[in-house]
């Protein structure tokens, strides 16, 4: 959680907010990939791509 609020310190000080969304899709795809790696809802993944 720490790191969380660092880097929306490091964002917020640095006007860097355009970041943002880069960060949370890189996150989202990470999240997918994690869910893809043996599951039942893998299937459904591999049909988005």
């Amino acid at each position: 959680m720490d790191f969380i609020k660092e880097l929306y310190a490091f964002l917020k000080a640095r006007k860097k907010f355009w970041l943002l969304p880069i960060i949370i899709v890189m996150v989202l795809f990470g999240g997918l990939l994690i869910l893809a790696q043996g599951s039942a809802i893998a299937p459904f993944i591999y049909t988005l791509f």
